[in-house]
């Protein structure tokens, strides 16, 4: 390495000693003056100004030996300089400096492994970059800094060598020439004092992992101070929560071979002996029934002790104050430790603090979505006291609006008070328009597009407008929509909505029959509490049945019983209870639904048809979640319609119900071997959602292995499980910038001679 000559430093470090001990002012008298003017000599790059800032001498000023020392210490301390002196012509103070070079360039050259954005990142970091002024104290870090991010990445070989070069206008250009070496690789990993548990069982808790053939993916062996301690950590609780009380980690010893390449890795631990709960108290300033506090104590007496189970009750503690609005309550674990019987006697003290209220809820990044929009979503009530509860529940029902990328809040102290806070939510906007598009393949039809514009918050206002366009081999669809889920401030909902189908049946992969219906509707949201919703329409409907080509035995039946065409007007009931975290990818809560629907009576059909939904989310450890999910529909005839209507039968398939099969391709068949659908729809589906490594807290995409059952019944069928159909697979959603895009590879099982398989599936959108 190659440094910046010294003498010019030491030349005014001598300068400074001798102003110290004042020589050049031999006499108080001679030494002593008012400063008359003041001027700067040897500036080259720094301004006038930015020394007269720091200079602690001013015109009319008297200066003395001490008063020019601490100017010239006041210019040093800046580190723009390597050399101050200060001297006196007649009453005019000069002040002669040599300026440090600035850093012109900083290159690298033999960095592979390590881009070079990176590495100027972190000498950026301790104050080393292009433009700077060239600090030799600092530069003395930087092959420091260099090589610690090296060793974050295992290379603990890497030699780096550095060149200063002066160049014109007072710079340096400064190189680093960089042999990396071989990335070291974690040997062995040795645990030494364990007698209760396992070698296998405690490593399989690491993230660090001895090298193996498939280490490559995940870099697990790949030696790190930082995940070492997150390991260790790990290891502490594992014992902590399994009642290992007095565990301790004795040392940790970290080795490196020779040749840099292999780390081997021993900690030695001490257990200590396994307790038990002896007894569970409250105590402190029990502002909430002590009965509604015991039911979220998870520790139970006699049980061994944990200390996860110990945070998680004064967690639950702390949240159960908190709904009172005792929002900064303290809720401490005391242990009383028996250390001959090996038990413990925990005392969880309590300590509420002041009641505190909420003065303003405030909004920010709502750009586009008018304020009324998101305040009526607030469980919490400005001028009451805070519940954390209710503060939750506003954050989720603003991030199940859909209108936002990312929700969060926050509760800042008003200041000068203690006993009140304010509410601000803060949002991020997300495209509220969509323009989704539905595809899929057939051997007979190629490509099939469905296509549908919506607008989820029209002008700010929350209203839901959708326009739906279809021009596909299926037909034509053409329909509006209109939805204000606040017609009533007590969050009553109203919508209209109109609809012109053309349905060619057996491009759908169903019988051979073709539809124009004319629609229109009503409806209405009707909630009853805060999960759960009634709803209400009435749809009146025009539909002119057109034979086909070659149509079947069932639809000459069907044609002759309606006379070519029909008028029907359906009553829709329903109920909904809705608690799942979020809309679009939930991982926890539950929707459940029922649906009646019901063709009054004295028109030309006369039918009902009944639906039962239930999807539940549970999330489970490291990142997972289960869903299972079930739907069961039946219909039938009444007065002068036998059985349930053609056109309005159940279908099953596709990849929004039971994937692997062809969309509403299941169930029974006509005389033509055409999909007819049936009165009874039983379906199944039970997803395993999977965190994806590099992409944890994405909110945008979601990969999940799943197993679809089920099937669809006519009139007369018989129901056993033979019959059913099934699927496994894994499917993908991602709510990219173009917008959502479905897909689904699916192997199908129990399917019968005739079904329509089809393992890869797809929809995909768009947003504007």
């Amino acid at each position: 390495m190659s440094y910046w000559p010294r003498s010019v430093a030491l030349r005014g470090a001598v300068a400074l000693l001798i102003l110290v001990l004042g020589s050049g002012f031999s006499a108080h008298a001679a030494a002593t003056f008012r400063v008359g003017d003041i001027r700067v000599e040897g500036l080259q790059r720094i301004a006038p100004g930015t020394v007269f800032n720091y200079l602690p001498v001013k015109v009319g000023d008297t200066v003395d030996s001490s008063r020019t020392a601490d100017a010239i210490r006041a210019l040093f301390k800046t580190g723009f300089f390597k050399d101050v002196r200060i001297e006196r012509e007649g009453n005019t103070l000069v002040v002669v400096l040599v300026e440090r070079p600035s850093i012109a360039s900083i290159e690298f050259s033999g960095n592979k492994d390590i881009e070079t954005k990176n590495l100027l990142k972190s000498l950026k970091d301790i104050g080393f970059a292009k433009g700077r002024t060239f600090n030799r104290q600092i530069f003395e870090q930087v092959e420091q800094e260099l090589r610690k991010t090296y060793f974050a990445a295992g290379k603990y070989g890497v030699r780096i060598e550095s060149t200063v070069t002066p160049i014109e206008r007072n710079r340096v250009a400064v190189n680093f020439s960089i042999s990396e070496g071989k990335v070291a690789r974690i040997k062995q990993i040795n645990i030494v004092g364990n007698q209760a548990f396992t070698d296998s069982d405690l490593l399989d808790l690491f993230k660090l992992k001895p090298h193996s053939m498939f280490s490559f993916i995940s870099s697990s062996d790949r030696y790190s101070k930082q995940k070492l301690g997150a390991d260790l950590e790990t290891l502490r609780s594992y014992y902590l929560d399994r009642g290992y009380i007095n565990f301790s980690i004795d040392s940790t010893q970290v080795s490196i071979t020779p040749d840099k390449r292999d780390v081997y890795i021993t900690i030695n631990i001490s257990e200590g002996d396994r307790f038990t709960v002896s007894k569970v108290k409250l105590a402190g300033d029990l502002v909430v029934p002590k009965e509604d506090l015991f039911k979220r104590v998870t520790v139970r007496q006699g049980a061994v002790f944990s200390r996860k189970q110990v945070t998680e009750t004064s967690t639950k503690i702390g949240e159960r104050l908190g709904e009172e609005g005792y929002a900064f309550a303290n809720v401490n674990a005391i242990p009383d430790i028996d250390k001959a019987d090996k038990t413990v006697a925990l005392t969880f003290f309590i300590e509420p603090g002041k009641r505190v209220y909420v003065r303003r809820i405030n909004f920010k990044g709502n750009t586009r979505s008018r304020d009324e929009v998101l305040r009526r979503e607030m469980r919490q009530i400005e001028g009451g006291w805070i519940s954390t509860k209710a503060v939750e529940r506003s954050k989720v029902r603003l991030q199940r609006l859909g209108y936002f990328d990312e929700v969060n809040v926050e509760t800042p102290a008003v200041p000068g008070t203690t006993d009140q806070v304010d509410v601000d939510f803060s949002v991020v906007e997300k495209p509220s328009g969509n323009l989704a598009l539905g595809a899929g393949f057939s051997q007979d039809q190629g490509i099939i597009l469905q296509t549908s514009i919506s607008q989820e918050n029209f002008f700010g206002t929350g209203n839901r407008v959708q326009a739906s366009f279809n021009n596909s081999r299926v037909g034509r669809n053409i329909g509006f929509d209109w939805l204000n889920p606040y017609y009533t401030l007590d969050g009553v909902s109203r919508g209209f909505g109109a609809r012109f189908r053309n349905t060619d049946a057996s491009s759908a992969n169903l019988a051979d029959y073709n539809l124009d219906q004319f629609s229109g509707n009503v409806n209405f949201g009707i909630p009853i509490s805060e999960f759960n919703r009634v709803n209400l329409a009435l749809t009146a409907e025009h539909t002119d049945f057109k034979l086909g080509t070659a149509p079947s035995v069932q639809v000459l039946a069907f044609d002759r019983q309606v006379g070519g065409n029909y008028n029907t007007i359906v009553l829709t009931g329903g109920w909904s209870s809705d608690t799942r975290n979020d809309r679009v990818l939930p991982n926890s809560g539950a929707l459940s639904s029922i649906s009646a629907e019901v063709a009054v009576p004295g028109l030309d059909l006369e039918y009902y048809k009944l639906t039962l939904s239930h999807q539940r989310f549970f999330p489970l450890p490291k990142g997972l979640a289960l869903k299972l999910e079930g739907e069961l529909g039946v219909g039938g005839g009444y007065g002068n319609t036998p059985d349930l209507p053609l056109t309005a039968n159940f279908f099953a398939g596709g990849i929004r119900d039971l994937r692997g099969y062809k969309g509403n391709t299941l169930g029974p068949r006509d005389s033509n071997g055409a999909a007819l659908g049936g009165d009874l729809k039983m379906l199944g589906s039970a997803e395993l959602i999977l965190p994806l490594p590099f992409l944890r807290e994405s909110r945008s995409v979601r990969v999940s292995t799943f197993y679809d059952v089920g099937n669809v019944y006519g009139p007369g069928q018989s129901v056993d499980f033979g019959s059913l159909r099934h699927s496994v697979g894994i499917t993908g959603l991602w709510l990219s910038p173009l917008g959502p895009l479905t897909v689904s590879f699916a192997e199908p099982f129990g399917d019968k001679v005739g079904d329509q398989t089809q393992r890869f599936q797809f929809t995909f959108g768009t947003s504007f």
